[in-house]
């Protein structure tokens, strides 16, 4: 038997245990974050369905997200969020009452790196609340997979989330999110001068914020790879205690980038397209990933759902070593 067969079946072995333990955590009483409005009267409130760590949704209200003529906190550009178009592309969106598959799916998904990242997991590694999302080859559903991740998690009382786009070779997450953007990641390791919140965008889902991919350049692994990279992981994962930074990377076995990152990162999820991906492919993409401690394996677009990218089953397995 492979390292993925195992794996996948001691995964199905332990499901039932952790979603009994998820049920149990203590942490069903936590009070969702506000976030506060340096104005005298904060903007009209709305119900926004946030979900504690045992997976219990409460309804709870926030003000409004900052429109375009209140003041700002940072020089971060706000922007609106479709939901039309999320829910045509199948993602999930926080603003929902309604649960319905794939929000169900995404929450077994995020449940285990949550727990690493609270120190409950079978391993111990350092910032863990950064969560590189990557793929053997292209196609398998890593996008979807960073964007939904990212959606759940901001449905997370105790947990604000940064998605990045990282794939800087073809960068997706924007534009399925219909978002347009000048600057970047890329942006801010060229130029001296520029800031993280110089280019950071803020959705009016209001625990989630976005960072762009930026320019394209012909030295982008080198880039990744500088040590202006590594202070800026280091800032990202540690300016907030209640954060963690998704990462959609490039495909593992296609560029140098991904690699690059995942040297920064505490954990690892790599989609795999069910019936389509060789095991040859998974097994050199795993492999490339040896000195990362806590790799995780999403199967994607499998037979238990509907055809099409983005409504198939989703599994996690943990890759043991």
């Amino acid at each position: 038997m492979s390292i993925f067969e195992k794996a996948f079946e001691k995964a199905d072995k332990d499901s039932g245990k952790r979603l009994a333990d998820d049920l149990f955590d203590d942490r069903a009483d936590d009070v969702p974050d506000i976030p506060e409005y340096p104005v005298e009267e904060a903007p009209d409130s709305v119900v926004v369905e946030a979900e504690d760590s045992a997976g219990v949704v409460t309804s709870v209200v926030q003000p409004e997200p900052w429109s375009e003529d209140l003041p700002r906190t940072n020089s971060g550009k706000l922007v609106e969020l479709d939901l039309s178009r999320l829910k045509e592309a199948g993602l999930v969106d926080p603003r929902l009452a309604k649960v319905n598959r794939i929000t169900e799916e995404f929450r077994r998904i995020k449940r285990p790196l949550l727990m690493n990242i609270r120190g409950e997991g079978a391993s111990l590694v350092p910032n863990a609340n950064m969560i590189m999302v990557s793929s053997a080859l292209a196609g398998e559903g890593k996008t979807f997979t960073s964007i939904n991740l990212a959606m759940s998690i901001a449905m997370e009382m105790d947990r604000t989330v940064l998605l990045v786009d990282a794939d800087v070779a073809k960068p997706d997450v924007t534009a399925r999110l219909g978002v347009e953007a000048e600057k970047g990641l890329i942006d801010v390791l060229l130029d001296d001068g520029l800031t993280l919140p110089d280019v950071l965008l803020r959705t009016d889902i209001p625990k989630l914020t976005l960072l762009p991919s930026g320019s394209r350049h012909v030295h982008s692994t080198e880039l990744l790879a500088s040590e202006r990279m590594r202070q800026l992981t280091l800032e990202l994962s540690s300016r907030y205690s209640d954060r963690i930074v998704i990462f959609d990377s490039p495909p593992l076995l296609l560029t140098s980038e991904a690699r690059v990152l995942a040297g920064l990162m505490g954990q690892v999820v790599v989609v795999v397209e069910e019936s389509i991906t060789q095991q040859h492919a998974v097994k050199e993409a795993v492999e490339s990933l040896k000195d990362n401690e806590i790799v995780c394996i999403v199967m994607n677009k499998g037979a238990h759902g509907a055809s099409g990218e983005g409504y198939g089953y989703y599994g996690y397995a943990p890759y043991g070593r």
